[in-house]
């Protein structure tokens, strides 16, 4: 099983919302920073969202400012993506990732552990 599990994406109409889910499987999600990535078809992962492991620090792409909100419950282990006012270019397989994720920055470096992703899809 990965380490982590992400849940809630589906196909919502341009304009809906949808929050997403990251569970940790196995480690503590308290002790790391988080980050949410996507990738499109035939395009390049991208950061979307991170937060630190206290939750005081968050940094968002320019594509997800004043649309998404990363935060985190500890005590329930999970981080959630909620992502209003979706658009047809949201449209991708969305995958959280821990351990060594630069926040601010929303940057993996070597050893980050991923989730297989869920997929959002933005179409009427």
């Amino acid at each position: 099983q990965p380490p982590l599990v992400e849940s809630g994406g589906g196909l919502v109409q341009p304009g809906g919302s949808l929050r997403l889910s990251c569970t940790g499987s196995g480690f503590n999600l308290a002790n790391y920073n988080i980050g949410w990535f996507r990738q499109a078809p035939g395009k390049e992962r991208e950061g979307v969202a991170c937060i630190s492991s206290g939750g005081g620090t968050t940094d968002y792409s320019d594509a997800a400012k004043g649309r998404f909100t990363i935060s985190r419950d500890n005590a329930k282990n999970t981080i959630y993506l909620q992502m209003n006012s979706l658009k047809p270019d949201d449209t991708a397989v969305y995958s959280c990732a821990a351990r060594f994720i630069r926040c601010p920055g929303i940057q993996t470096m070597a050893g980050t552990d991923w989730g297989v992703g869920t997929l959002v899809t933005v179409s009427s």
